[in-house]
């Protein structure tokens, strides 16, 4: 187990934990929460031995191998399934010293040992088994034989992340490991991590991933670790329950929980909204059991109301989407209206960010129109806005350049709701981080008071606080949205409607979310079943030709191994009888009435066989060892 005695742990002059005492015991898999700066990766760094306390200790097995995600990957020629591989740093080792023993012809005592101790590691199984994960992150059967600098960086932590959790780790400790998939790599990863045997530890800010992989959850909050049993959900229930003196603020949401009302009276009886309805009355009933564990939380914001709603907003007619020649998505008709709130399905690669772009104008369309309503306000926001940030300049000087007219105290206040207060307003923004950015570029949307928003993974970063106060904001927004997101919760409680882009088509999907996910389920098993028969028909021809390949090697084998049979033969016979000879030499020479009347030629004649069948023995005990040596070659025919 992991044990925390007295344990305290700072930043320079900063505290971040003290007098934490708590256990975790082997098997327990832990989700580690707490706001963005409260010690997460600190923690994190004390458990793989790279930090220590600085007051108290923390106690865990000598022998345990620890597994992390590198956040780093260098740009290697290697296939990507090698690389993932090289995570299970026991079983190269072992490949190694095997293939060292077998070209050195080491004693077969040595080599068997390895073998068995291949088996025991599942060394046999591990392609298999990295195979299975690349599959699960997403990577197509093509993608495991291509170099791994080939990836982009997204692409290559899916394969850092393969390669922990090929490791056979005693402890799992995963940092955000949801950032960089997508929904169905998310769900993917969640019911991986649910089997996981070993002991995990993980930081997420995704609460339905974290409700479905994990058995406790350790808090971190004003400086205290608190251990809590259950899962996320049950955690905020108990926070929420320590927190009921500050219920006041419960009030906060009420305009939340009349949007969800809204929709469901609307809609309840509509069939094809039936199924949606029902969504909401769950989100609605969930999310008033945990908005007080969130009363705590430093951010303050909401969208004002738009100043126009155009109608139609945005339309595209005809729409061939796609970069250069290569299109990716064809014939796409879609009418955005006042008030709708669309959520983007679809398997990865599938062309959510794409339609994203055409919509927001980033991409010209190949063929078709995109039509804008008079007076659109798009407000949107994508990863690469990040990058596109004023790295010498502040997050003030950003929402000035934006807002001249508006004076500085107010737009001191309006930042202090994304919480950038007091000098972390004048603070540069190439110093954030990129959750901090993340709020940055959201203040900046928000503030421009758009009536239609697209939404490209916003929550990627930000924390569990965060997300609870943009999922509240864009529950409240009085505008249009389109969203992509694999934030299950976020998704849930801001789209009234869903559709799937998949296959190059665009169209509305009739159901919600747990809908998707076996639909996903169903196209997934599909997509293997259609890969096992056009790889069974690939391969019929390729079995034809290793079997005659395989015949023909026995047949080589039979023609060098019989002669070598045959001599081991004859060496063994000979062996017999000149063992036999030398016996009867030795008997003589051993007996005293051989010598009672000495005849010195006799004498001479004996000494000189014994010496001969002597030599005999041994060349041709040599040979016998050489010969069966070969046929150790060989192998069995």
């Amino acid at each position: 187990m992991i044990q925390f005695r007295n344990f305290a742990l700072a930043r320079g002059a900063r505290r971040l934990i003290e007098d934490a005492s708590l256990q975790i015991h082997t098997g327990w898999r832990v989700g580690l929460t707490g706001a963005n700066g409260s010690g997460k990766s600190s923690l994190f760094a004390v458990l793989r031995g790279e930090w220590h306390a600085d007051l108290g200790e923390c106690v865990m097995p000598s022998a345990w191998k620890i597994a992390s995600v590198a956040q780093e990957t260098p740009a290697l020629a290697m296939p990507a399934i090698e690389y993932v591989l090289d995570g299970d740093a026991e079983l190269r080792a072992t490949e190694r010293e095997l293939s060292a023993a077998e070209a050195a012809h080491d004693g077969g005592h040595r080599i068997a040992e390895l073998h068995a101790r291949l088996d025991e590691i599942g060394g046999y199984s591990a392609r298999s088994r990295a195979a299975a994960l690349l599959a699960g992150l997403g990577f197509s059967g093509a993608d495991f034989s291509r170099a791994v600098a080939d990836f982009s960086g997204g692409w290559r932590m899916r394969l850092n992340l393969a390669q922990a959790l090929v490791s056979r780790s005693d402890l799992l400790l995963l940092d955000e490991p949801t950032n960089h998939l997508d929904l169905d790599a998310v769900v993917w990863l969640e019911k991986w991590l649910a089997g996981y045997r070993g002991t995990l530890v993980v930081v997420s800010h995704d609460r339905d991933f974290l409700d479905g992989c994990v058995t406790h959850i350790a808090h971190i909050g004003n400086r205290r670790l608190t251990l809590y049993t259950g899962n996320y959900s049950v955690f905020e229930e108990s926070r929420a329950a320590q927190l009921a003196v500050q219920q006041a603020l419960y009030q906060k949401q009420q305009r939340t929980i009349a949007h969800f009302e809204s929709f469901i009276s609307r809609f309840r009886a509509k069939a094809t909204k039936a199924r949606q309805a029902q969504s909401r009355l769950k989100a609605l009933d969930r999310m008033e059991r945990i908005s007080a564990a969130h009363v705590d939380a430093p951010f303050d914001f909401h969208f004002s109301e738009p100043a126009r709603a155009p109608d139609p907003l945005l339309a595209l007619d005809a729409v061939t989407a796609g970069y250069g020649e290569r299109p990716v998505l064809r014939g796409l008709a879609l009418t955005l209206r006042p008030g709708a709130r669309i959520g983007l399905l679809g398997p990865n690669g599938a062309g959510k960010s794409t339609l994203v772009r055409v919509l927001a104008g980033e991409l010209k369309p190949l063929a078709g129109r995109r039509v804008e309503g008079r007076g659109l306000a798009i407000g949107y926001f994508a990863q690469h806005q990040l990058e596109q940030l004023r790295a010498d300049e502040s997050s003030l000087a950003h929402l000035m350049r934006l807002d001249p007219a508006t004076r500085e105290q107010d737009l001191r206040d309006y930042l202090g709701g994304f919480d950038f207060r007091g000098a972390m307003a004048d603070a540069q923004v190439g110093a954030f981080s990129g959750g901090e950015k993340s709020r940055l570029v959201l203040a900046l949307l928000v503030r421009q008071r758009p009536n239609l928003l697209l939404l490209d993974e916003p929550t990627n970063h930000l924390d569990l606080e965060m997300r609870h106060a943009l999922t509240a904001a864009l529950a409240e927004f009085e505008g249009s949205m389109v969203l992509v997101s694999h934030d299950r919760a976020l998704l849930r409680t801001v789209c009234d409607a869903f559709i799937l882009v998949a296959d190059g088509q665009v169209a509305e999907f009739d159901g919600d979310l747990d809908d998707y996910l076996a639909w996903l389920a169903a196209r997934r098993e599909s997509v293997v079943t259609e890969e096992g028969q056009a790889a069974g028909s690939a391969d019929k021809a390729a079995r034809k030709d290793a079997r005659a390949a395989a015949a023909q090697e026995r047949h080589a084998k039979l023609s060098r191994r019989r002669p070598l049979l045959r001599e081991a033969q004859r060496l063994e016979a000979q062996l017999a009888g000149w063992q036999e000879e030398k016996r009867k030499l030795d008997e003589k020479l051993v007996n005293p009435a051989f010598y009672s009347s000495p005849d010195i030629d006799q004498l001479k004649g004996v000494t000189s066989r014994q010496q001969e069948v002597t030599r005999l023995i041994d060349e041709a005990e040599h040979r016998w060892l050489e010969v069966h040596a070969e046929l150790e070659k060989i192998g069995e025919v």
